[in-house]
């Protein structure tokens, strides 16, 4: 690194989503060989409105920025003065992330060489409480006229790189920068050392923030190329940069397998419930459609009648009553079932819909009821919730390559009961009383309809 330039940047923008939120302001410093030998300020017109709150914090406003040249225009005198520089920021892959951004939207590929001086801090003085800037520069008592903005900020971080170097020796400013480098993917709050250990193998892992907070709970057949993957591509997706920027702590959990990492993901996002998950979060009042044989219509009931045996056959799962009913409309219109033979009116006689040409008459017996409801039943088909096929418990045996761990998973009915490393364990499982969730019952019956593509054995208990 000695005889590559170093460029100290800050950037100022109009939020926090690399991909869709713009820059605002950038400022850089060049040096060399220690000196400072040029700089490179602008306000840049982002081409959209500055929030509030935003303009607060950065004293960046929207008739400051109006006569503002645009990045486009300053894209090509940019990309020429950074150069092959490295590029020095506090939480370097914010800056880099917009950057890379603007330059694409622009028609430039810029991938920079980063050092972050956010990381740097963190393995220079890991006793140190807090080691954002501010902190930081109070401590070696560097002054800041303008706080966030981008100049004075570039210019500041500029002296905390040279206050580093006077109060550390060679060796060990040397042995930072180097270890910083090899790690320059990782988040800058996360430390490396609890990745050392992540093993390409199933299983799951959780990602913890400030306090923490559970931030996301994921699964992977390789946990150490998923987990290091969410750190690569973060500056073209918003949520792996949140993750990026939040996430200060990461455990994992080998598994037997993919059936195992999946079942113990949907378990723990509805036990943590992290705030990134959107899906396998617990579900409300779950509905299903319920047609008894000897019946002329389906009755929607609880998702817990899928737990239960039943005479007749369960259509859809549905984490409402509006939604069943949407669904169950749709379909009836769609394949010209009567709505009142179906149950979704009143009435007698012939109904409104078949007056408007999508009813094939059922309602008054231009249509046998037979018809209909051979009908009806082939046009639910998709939504068929399968039978359990055994007559009581089974034992799922799960162990995906040769020398890992084995698992027994123990399920009832849809319902998972939980898990044993021997089947005498398994047997000896009872569990609470049985709950059907709708994200469990998919990954079963995804697995159990290929048991051997995914080197499972199923035994009754």
């Amino acid at each position: 690194m000695h005889d590559t330039p170093l460029v100290f940047i800050d950037v100022e923008t109009t939020g926090t989503r690399a991909t869709r939120d713009r820059i605002t302001e950038v400022a850089a410093l060049k040096v060399v060989e220690g000196k400072v030998v040029e700089q490179f300020v602008s306000l840049v017109y982002p081409g959209t409105s500055v929030p509030a709150h935003i303009s607060r914090l950065t004293g960046i406003d929207a008739d400051m920025l109006a006569d503002a040249p645009t990045f486009q225009a300053i894209a090509g005198e940019l990309l020429a003065w950074l150069g092959d520089a490295c590029l020095v920021a506090h939480n370097a892959r914010f800056d880099a992330s917009f950057l890379r951004n603007e330059f694409k939207r622009a028609g430039y590929t810029y991938r920079p060489k980063l050092v972050c001086t956010l990381r740097l801090s963190r393995r220079l003085i890991p006793a140190l409480p807090e080691h954002n800037l501010a902190a930081l520069l109070a401590r070696y008592h560097i002054q800041q006229t303008c706080q966030h903005r981008a100049e004075e900020d570039a210019t500041a971080l500029w002296e905390l790189w040279q206050a580093w170097q006077d109060e550390f020796d060679a060796n060990t400013w040397q042995a930072a920068l180097a270890d910083e480098q090899r790690h320059r993917t990782l988040p800058a709050h996360l430390s490396s050392e609890q990745l050392a250990d992540l093993p390409s193998a199933p299983g799951v892992y959780l990602f913890y923030g400030h306090n923490r907070l559970p931030l996301y709970v994921g699964k992977s057949v390789n946990l150490r190329s998923r987990v290091l993957g969410h750190f690569q591509r973060d500056h073209q997706d918003d949520k792996e940069m949140r993750l990026a920027q939040q996430v200060q702590h990461i455990e994992w959990e080998e598994t037997a397998g993919d059936l195992s990492a999946q079942l113990r993901e949907a378990q723990l996002v509805k036990t943590l419930m992290p705030i990134m998950n959107r899906q396998l979060r617990r579900q409300g009042n779950l509905k299903t459609w319920y047609w008894p044989s000897d019946a002329p219509c389906p009755t929607l009931v609880s998702g817990k009648a899928i737990s239960q045996p039943q005479p007749g056959k369960l259509f859809g799962l549905f984490r409402s009553a509006k939604e069943a009913k949407e669904t169950l409309r749709s379909i009836t219109e769609e394949y010209q079932l009567c709505p009142q033979v179906m149950g979704l009116e009143k009435g007698k006689g012939r109904c409104f819909a078949h007056q408007l040409g999508k009813c094939r008459g059922a309602c008054y017996q231009q249509e046998s009821l037979d018809a209909h409801t051979q009908r009806a039943h082939q046009a639910l088909a998709k939504l068929q919730v399968s039978a359990w096929p055994w007559p009581g418990r089974i034992a799922i045996r799960e162990q995906s390559r040769k020398g890992g761990p084995v698992a027994y998973h123990v399920v009832d009915h849809w319902c998972y009961l939980g898990s044993a490393t021997t089947k005498r364990r398994a047997q000896a499982l009872k569990g609470d009383t049985p709950r059907f969730d709708v994200d469990t019952y998919r990954i079963l019956n995804r697995f159990l309809n290929t048991p051997e593509q995914h080197q499972l054995t199923i035994a009754p208990l």
